[in-house]
C-alpha cells in the first residue's frame, strides 16, 4: 500500500502562518531546496486544502516559479492534485481532484491503488483533521529557527490526540530542524 505524509513548516512556537497569513518568515536555502526537490521523485499525488491550494495556483504555474525552480514547478504542475475544498469544484490549474466530502474516506481509497507515495504539503487544518483518522502514516516538520508570537497554529483543527513515534532528525545548515513523525492513531502518546 502506498504511504501518505504531510509535509509542514512551523515556528519555534507551533505557527505555520503568521498572524496575517504571512508565510515569509520560512527560512530556505539550497540544501532546503534539494530537500523538496527530492520529494518529486517519492511521490505521484499532492494532497492540499484548498487555502494552500488557491495560494500555489497562484504561484507555480508562472513563468515566475519555473524560472525560480524548474524542479518543484514541474512536478507541483504536472502531477494530479487532491483537494479537500466545499467551495471550489473546478480550478485551471489540474490535473486536480475536489473532494467536499469524506476527505479521509476518499484519500485512503487512493492509498489502496498502486503507485507511488502521496504527500499533503502545508494545509496545516486538513492535516489537524485527517491525524485522528490514521490516513496519514507520516508527519515530516520542519521547525524554523524563529518564534513568531502569534498566528494560525501547525495543527489548527486537531481532532484529538494522536499518539507519534519519532524516526529522524535532521538539522539543516541554515538552523531548520526536520522531524519525522510515524503516526499512531488512537494513542495518545
Amino acid at each position: 500500500m502506498r504511504q501518505m505524509y504531510a509535509f509542514l513548516l512551523t515556528s519555534l512556537d507551533g505557527y505555520h502562518a503568521g498572524p496575517g497569513d504571512e508565510l515569509d518568515w520560512f527560512r530556505t536555502d539550497d540544501e532546503f531546496e534539494r530537500y523538496s526537490q527530492d520529494q518529486g521523485d517519492v511521490i505521484d499525488t499532492i494532497v492540499m486544502g484548498r487555502r494552500t491550494f488557491e495560494m500555489m495556483a497562484a504561484y507555480w504555474p508562472t513563468e515566475q516559479a519555473y524560472r525560480e525552480d524548474p524542479v518543484v514547478a514541474g512536478f507541483m504542475n504536472d502531477l494530479p492534485k487532491i483537494v479537500a475544498s466545499r467551495t471550489l469544484t473546478s480550478h485551471p490549474w489540474g490535473p486536480t481532484t475536489f473532494v467536499a466530502d469524506d476527505v479521509a474516506a476518499h484519500l485512503a481509497a487512493v492509498k489502496a491503488e498502486q503507485g507511488k507515495d502521496i504527500a499533503i504539503f502545508g494545509s496545516s487544518t486538513l492535516v489537524g483533521e485527517l491525524l485522528p483518522t490514521g490516513v496519514i502514516d507520516e508527519l515530516r516538520v520542519i521547525v524554523n529557527p524563529v518564534v513568531l508570537g502569534a498566528g494560525r497554529p501547525v495543527f489548527a483543527g486537531a481532532a484529538g490526540p494522536v499518539g507519534l513515534h519519532r524516526t529522524g532528525v535532521r538539522e539543516f545548515r541554515n538552523g531548520n530542524v526536520l522531524l519525522t513523525y510515524r503516526t499512531m492513531p488512537g494513542a495518545s502518546t
